[in-house]
């Protein structure tokens, strides 16, 4: 962590200069090669261990107002290695990116972006896109920050491959390159030709090489079938002629089959009640859509590794007939974890914060994005597995990661390019490999870090101080 004295890390934040009618490229240039004399490329690369702060004590803070009952679930997920620890401490390395040398320059942020943070999901046109698909902490803020979680990412993936340090600190070098490269690109380009970027599928087989074909061909043709159908197959039975969630506790858990019949119903009624002011946050023409459907279940859906604990429903609608089903998913959002550390932004509803951030950064977002509160929570609506598509990283080549690796920075960088000031930040970045070479620096030594988080975290969960599950599940 370098220290709170350091000329760099009290760099202030600075503001973007003067804005006219247009963009003025000359003026953000200078902008943002101003901002190298502040904040130096290579001061990126700095990281030193600290003990300052106790990331467990960061990680039950966070769980304050989470079920109870899952949280130890989400305590043997992180546990079964460093990375999937890594994967569910974003709160952890927020609070050290703030102490961190800082351009000044903002955009809006992923927040959590590790390297599973991105794969493939079906745009309202039913093409396979790929991009960031998870915003759950997104919030504006450095740039760089979004980078560096990628490139530690990188290296913990690459590590658990058993790959050594040299291939690690390769990877993570990748992501700096691939940002910087794809920024530069994105700075030449006009706003439009920028917002409406994207990589589809057609578009990855064509950079495909010819021995990574069929493999990636047959990703697609998994997230193709990773549909609603699927998901009506696989979470729904029909009962006394009634079809309704299968209860499999704790990762799917019926209200009904769960609790009293008295809060059961009470909880179908929030949940009706929360349908009503969802309808109210989306275009006009998708309530008309939406509103030829009814309710007809609801169940709490354990995801990720991060998330658990939080309230995260599905809920099975009905339209014309049993044949015309869907699944929404009811996702609670809380406070972002960026946001003790850095300027506030104006959402009462952080469902809403959630819901504004990802249509930012993504090329193709779910068209039936919405929020709502109930019960003094907030939360995001969104279709459930809409062909959704991962890379299996436990499988693939270390040529192929970092391929996929500078297709995620190529993704970020087209994110933040949509909302800060590419052209200041491309010049920031400049040519050269300075960047590239602090971002894969800083990766190596934060992983250490990492690894001793992970060890506080270990030895909490051995002495009691933390409950885990038997398993994840």
């Amino acid at each position: 962590m370098l220290s709170n004295t350091s000329d760099a890390a009290a760099v202030p934040a600075v503001p973007a200069p003067p804005m006219r009618d247009h963009l003025d490229p000359t003026q953000h240039r200078e902008w943002g090669r101003s901002r190298r004399k502040a904040c130096p490329r290579t001061i990126q690369s700095l990281w030193e261990m600290t003990d300052a702060r106790d990331p467990v004590e960061i990680l039950q803070r966070q769980e304050e107002h989470r079920l109870p009952f899952l949280v130890p679930v989400r305590h043997a997920r992180m546990l079964t290695s460093p990375f999937a620890f890594y994967r569910g401490s974003a709160a952890v390395m927020s609070a050290d990116l703030a102490t961190t040398p800082s351009t000044g320059i903002q955009a809006q942020l992923c927040g959590d972006a590790h390297l599973s943070n991105f794969g493939l999901f079906g745009s309202p046109e039913r093409a396979l896109v790929f991009d960031c698909n998870d915003f759950d902490e997104t919030h504006p803020g450095p740039w760089e920050w979004d980078v560096k979680r990628l490139a530690v990412s990188a290296v913990l993936m690459a590590a658990d491959r058993g790959w050594d340090t040299d291939a690690q600190r390769r990877l993570a070098r990748a992501v700096g390159f691939g940002y910087r490269v794809s920024m530069a690109d994105f700075a030449s380009k006009g706003r439009m030709a920028v917002w409406y970027s994207k990589v589809t599928d057609e578009q990855l087989l064509a950079l495909a090489k010819d021995d990574n074909r069929a493999a990636i061909e047959k990703q697609f043709r998994k997230a193709r079938l990773n549909d609603v159908g699927r998901a009506i197959a696989k979470y729904t039975e029909v009962v006394d002629g009634r079809r309704r969630f299968v209860h499999q506790p704790p990762l799917v858990m019926r209200l009904d089959d769960s609790m009293s019949a008295d809060t059961a119903a009470a909880m179908h009624q929030n949940v009706i009640g929360l349908f009503g002011e969802y309808l109210e946050s989306v275009p006009d023409y998708l309530r008309v859509l939406l509103g030829g459907y009814e309710l007809i279940d609801v169940a709490l859906k354990v995801v990720g590794v991060g998330s658990v604990g939080t309230r995260c429903y599905i809920a099975l609608v009905r339209g014309r007939d049993d044949d015309d089903l869907m699944i929404l998913q009811i996702k609670e959002a809380e406070h972002s974890v960026l946001e003790p550390y850095v300027d506030p932004i104006a959402y009462e509803n952080q469902g809403h914060r959630v819901v504004v951030g990802q249509h930012l950064m993504q090329a193709a977002s779910d068209q039936f994005l919405g929020w709502a509160n109930v019960g003094h929570h907030d939360f995001y609506i969104r279709q459930f597995r809409d062909m959704k598509g991962t890379i299996n990283l436990e499988k693939i080549s270390e040529p192929m990661t970092e391929a996929y690796l500078l297709l995620c920075a190529w993704t970020l960088a087209r994110a933040h390019a949509r909302s800060g000031s590419r052209i200041a930040i491309a010049s920031y970045l400049g040519r050269g490999q300075r960047f590239d070479d602090a971002i894969s620096s800083f990766a190596m030594a934060y992983v250490l870090q990492v690894h001793r988080d992970f060890d506080l975290f270990l030895d909490a969960a051995r002495g009691g101080r933390i409950e885990v599950a038997e398993s994840g599940y």
